[in-house]
């Protein structure tokens, strides 16, 4: 299909469910053309690439990503058709004001459902999740580990991205041991969230490719405990 013929389409995020969206529904889909993703939450993402190895054959050069404060502009300047709206920790007033700036540029406004974005398992998933960071999703988590394996299950901790270094190299992360964290440069947040599972004896999984990421977990585990925020 010709570029000019797909439909031109943005994907709002924070380098993570953005991400995961794209994988799932776009990154093999001829019709439609990702012009960027926005960054909004993480720092020192906007002006960096979605990685040509994760965004896939039909994307050689990797897909930019735009502060989120470019965004009427950028879609004016690209004539995009269509925007996603695909992160979270936001309040309804704050995502309807966005659907403004995008309606006013003439584009459509989309959230994709799960029917096209979830992940089949084939071991039993135990998901701790909340409306906003700080509730006590991780020690939950932990306490939820401690239970399993008191069962002699085996646990797989599935984390969410925390994507500052180099996103090719996380496409898949799987730490047993704090010289894993070593290995891998994780930063301080990023340590304070997996040494705990560690020292429990968890293996703990992160990434940007979660189809990749749920293949190696279920090789791993008897249960899968998604640790994984709120999104």
């Amino acid at each position: 299909m010709n570029t000019s013929q797909k439909i031109r389409v943005v994907i709002l995020g924070a380098a993570g469910r953005d991400f995961h969206n794209f994988n799932m529904v776009y990154r093999d889909d001829p019709a439609h053309g990702i012009i960027a993703f926005t960054a909004s939450q993480i720092p020192d993402i906007a002006g960096r690439r979605y990685p040509p190895s994760l965004a896939g054959p039909l994307y050689p050069q990797g897909i930019p990503v735009v502060d989120e404060q470019e965004l009427a502009a950028l879609l004016r300047r690209e004539r995009v058709q269509q925007v996603v709206f695909a992160y979270s920790d936001v309040t309804h007033a704050q995502v309807m004001h966005l659907a403004s700036i995008v309606l006013a540029q003439g584009a459509d406004f989309l959230l994709l459902g799960p029917e096209r974005t979830q992940l089949k398992a084939h071991v039993p998933v135990i998901a701790v999740s909340a409306v906003r960071t700080g509730c006590g999703k991780s020690q939950t988590a932990r306490w939820l580990s401690r239970l399993l394996r008191s069962h002699g299950r085996r646990v797989a901790v599935l984390r969410h991205p925390m994507p500052y270094g180099d996103l090719a190299q996380q496409a898949v992360q799987r730490f047993t041991t704090r010289a894993d964290l070593d290995t891998a440069h994780c930063t301080v947040e990023e340590r304070e969230e997996y040494e705990p599972h560690l020292a429990l004896g968890n293996v703990v999984y992160a990434g940007v490719d979660y189809a990749r990421l749920l293949t190696a977990a279920e090789q791993d585990a008897d249960v899968l405990l998604w640790d994984g925020g709120n999104n």
